[in-house]
């Protein structure tokens, strides 16, 4: 029974739901549960990366685990890196660390995702969390107005973590390693995801091992990237402030919803496109601090892609010969296909991984390769003051002339 007394020290928000047998335990239940409910996060992420659909319960057929890897496959992905290390050290002028490959099931790539950027999620739901005072204000005194707003509170935290643990699960689905995410974790990580990789290379008629060792020379690539201290937190430091600059808007869901057009189409494929959006899901729109730091985003993130597909590149020719090209061309065709993940990451977290992207830190990368040889991108490796700007993303003469003025570019 609620109490009116105002004993509590500790507001609690849901007080008001207690009169209300089900709303009531929902509100017990949910009442602890911080700005992201990470219980709603990890069953998402792993139902949607076993190929669960919507809502437990919402399909008739429950989402199937994928079989455990066989301890072979490791053996053999380990004895396989020993060889792209030493090729993709040679290549970029870099001590690849020495971390041992471990391999995953999707579910398992996206449970430990989801743990490897905890804080990242959690600086991005405070971000999005309801504001007290602007509850205070919206509500005033209406009792509907109260009920609203503290219904609003209690879901949010579920509906944030179904929205990352499904953004983390679709990945989960497609992934190949951990950089195909490129976002610095603290902590090295090399972690391969056998069942994609197989399934890709039997789609593609390309050879297992082949497709492994072009695998391991792209992880491996991004280890080496990201490894180096001044390249990690420029990046990780970014995409921080990116999800940390939300502004909640809660009239940016009900815009959206008014503007749906029931009448043309399926009006049950509306709604699922409009909740397909992250405005609509978390009530939340880009706010002008993001906005006016998306073109360096943009660069950083064009930056680690070109880099890392210009090491992949080298190395595949070297110890894999004519047949890299087709691999290469396989998985470029594979990023082109955009995906309703794609839209989240951006959205929450600003990295872009569009095929647009990929030719701009290639044209970049190669580009600097060409005037300037292998070697030409040592300062982005060995100066902290090296990170391209959006422009000399488009002209890697200009970087060159500012981190290498001894060199005729």
């Amino acid at each position: 029974m609620a109490d009116d007394g105002g004993d509590d020290q500790t507001p609690n928000p849901f007080e008001m739901f207690g009169g209300m047998p089900m709303f009531g335990d929902i509100s017990r239940m949910l009442a602890g549960q911080g700005p992201l409910n990470w219980d709603a996060a990890r069953q998402f992420a792993i139902m949607s990366a076993t190929g669960g659909s919507g809502i437990p319960g919402a399909s008739g057929v429950p989402a199937t685990a994928s079989p455990n890897i066989d301890p072979s496959v490791r053996i053999k992905y380990a004895e396989l890196a020993n060889i792209a290390r030493l090729h993709v050290a040679d290549v970029m002028g870099l001590d690849v660390p020495e971390v041992e490959p471990s391999v995953a099931t999707p579910e398992q790539w996206a449970a430990e995702t989801l743990e490897a950027y905890k804080p990242l999620f959690t600086e991005m739901a405070t971000s999005l969390g309801p504001q007290d005072d602007d509850d205070d204000d919206d509500a005033g005194s209406d009792p509907m107005m109260q009920m609203m707003a503290g219904l609003s509170k209690m879901m949010a935290p579920a509906m944030l973590g179904m929205a990352v643990g499904s953004m983390v699960g679709n990945l989960a689905a497609r992934a190949f390693g951990v950089y195909d995410l490129p976002i610095p974790r603290a902590t090295p990580a090399l972690v391969l995801v056998p069942p994609t990789i197989d399934a890709f290379a039997a789609e593609w008629e390309i050879s297992l091992d082949e497709m492994r060792l072009w695998v391991l020379a792209h992880e491996l690539a991004g280890l080496a990237l990201f490894s180096i201290p001044h390249v990690a937190d420029h990046l990780r430091g970014l995409v921080q402030r990116h999800v940390g600059a939300f502004r909640p808007d809660a009239s940016a869901a009900t815009d959206k919803l008014t503007s749906l057009d029931m009448e043309a189409g399926d009006p049950m494929a509306a709604m699922q496109r409009a909740f397909g959006d992250p405005e609509v899901l978390l009530g939340a729109v880009r706010s002008d601090e993001q906005l006016a730091m998306e073109p360096t985003l943009d660069a950083a993130v064009a930056t680690a892609i070109g880099v890392i597909d210009w090491v992949v590149d080298a190395v595949a020719v070297r110890i894999i010969g004519g047949n890299a090209l087709q691999i290469a061309e396989a998985v470029r065709r594979r990023r082109a296909e955009t995906s309703p993940d794609d839209l989240f990451v951006e959205r929450l977290l600003g990295i872009r991984l569009g095929a647009d992207q990929t030719a701009r830190g290639k044209a970049f990368v190669q580009g600097v390769v060409d005037r300037a040889g292998e070697r030409g991108l040592d300062p982005l490796f060995n100066d902290p003051e090296a990170a391209p700007t959006p422009s000399e993303i488009e002209a890697p003469g200009l970087w060159l002339a500012r981190v290498s003025p001894d060199l005729d570019a």
